[in-house]
C-alpha cells in the first residue's frame, strides 16, 4: 500500500512537472513550483481548516485518548466518541468515555462523560459516583465549547482559527522525503503570553487534507505529561439527535458545583 502511495505520488509530480516544462520556460517551472509551496504554507493550510470549520454544523466520530506521564512512569488510554452540533447561536459539546486502560492492565469499562454547553463543564464519573459542574463562562457570554474544552482536553483547531496565530507559534512540519503524507503536520509553540502557558508548553496537529480537520493532536503540558488524541472515522454534518447532550444525575451521585466567583462552591 505504502509502495503504490508513493508510485501515485510520483506520478503526480512528474505530471505537474510535464505540465509546467510545456512550451515553458524555466520561470514557469518556477511559478509551479511557487504555487506547491504556496498550498503548503502555513497561510494557505490555516485558511482551508478556518473555511471547513466555519461550515461545521455537526461532528460525530470515535476518539482515542492517550496520557503518558513519565514522571510517574504512568500511561493511560481510553475510548470513546465525541459530539459536537450548533443550534444557531448555541453549540454543545460531549465527550463519552467508556474504557480505560492503564499501564499493563487489562482495558476494562470506565464510562467518565464530559459535557460542555458553552457556560458549564459538566464531568460525569460514572465508577465513582460523581458530578463536577464548573462554570467556565458568563451566562451572557457562553464561549465556543471545543474553546472551553481545549483546557481540559487537546482539541484545537476546530473553532477561531485566527487565534492559533494568536496563541502560539506556528511552522510546517515537512514530511520526509520518501513518505506520502496524507495530513499536513503543525508544530506549534505556546508564546509567553498565550491563554495556554499555564497548560501547555508545545503543541503538534495533523490536518487531514481531504477534510480538512484535526485527526491528531499531541501535546506536552507544563508538567512534561503527554496527550494525545485522536479523531477517527468522522461524521461531518450529520443529524445529531438534541438528546445526546442531555443528562440525568442519578440520586446517589455526589454533585459538586463551582461557580466563576467560587463563593457558589458546594457540594451535596
Amino acid at each position: 500500500m505504502l509502495y503504490q502511495t508513493m508510485i501515485k505520488t510520483a506520478l503526480g509530480f512528474l505530471l505537474i512537472l510535464s505540465a509546467c516544462q510545456a512550451g515553458r520556460s524555466s520561470e514557469s517551472l518556477a511559478g509551479c513550483q511557487s504555487k506547491e509551496a504556496d498550498a503548503n504554507s502555513i497561510e494557505a493550510i490555516l485558511s482551508q481548516l478556518k473555511q471547513k470549520t466555519a461550515e461545521l454544523k455537526t461532528y460525530h466520530c470515535l476518539v482515542e485518548y492517550e496520557v503518558n506521564q513519565p514522571v510517574f512512569e504512568t500511561r493511560t488510554f481510553r475510548k470513546g466518541t465525541l459530539y459536537y452540533a450548533k443550534y444557531g447561536k448555541i453549540s454543545k459539546l460531549r465527550v463519552n468515555f467508556q474504557t480505560l486502560k492503564q499501564d499493563v492492565e487489562k482495558e476494562q469499562k470506565y464510562a467518565e462523560h464530559f459535557i460542555f454547553d458553552g457556560i458549564w463543564l459538566t464531568r460525569i464519573n460514572y465508577k465513582i459516583k460523581r458530578v463536577e459542574r464548573r462554570q467556565l463562562a458568563e451566562p451572557n457570554e457562553p464561549a465556543e465549547p471545543f474553546d472551553l474544552a481545549s483546557r481540559s482536553l487537546p482539541v484545537i483547531g476546530f473553532t477561531k482559527i485566527e487565534e492559533l496565530k494568536k496563541q502560539f507559534e506556528i511552522k510546517v512540519v515537512q514530511p520526509e522525503e520518501d513518505k506520502a503524507e496524507n495530513s499536513f503536520h503543525l508544530h506549534l509553540k505556546v508564546k509567553p503570553d498565550s491563554k495556554y502557558k499555564d497548560d501547555y508548553t508545545v503543541i503538534d496537529f495533523w490536518i487531514d487534507k481531504k477534510l480538512p480537520l484535526p485527526t491528531k493532536v499531541v501535546a506536552i503540558t507544563t508538567e512534561e505529561d503527554i496527550y494525545e488524541i485522536r479523531f477517527l472515522k468522522p461524521q461531518i454534518n450529520k443529524k445529531i439527535d438534541p438528546e445526546v447532550f442531555k443528562f440525568d444525575v442519578p440520586e446517589d451521585f455526589t454533585v459538586e458545583v463551582i461557580t466563576l466567583s467560587k463563593k457558589g462552591s458546594e457540594e451535596k
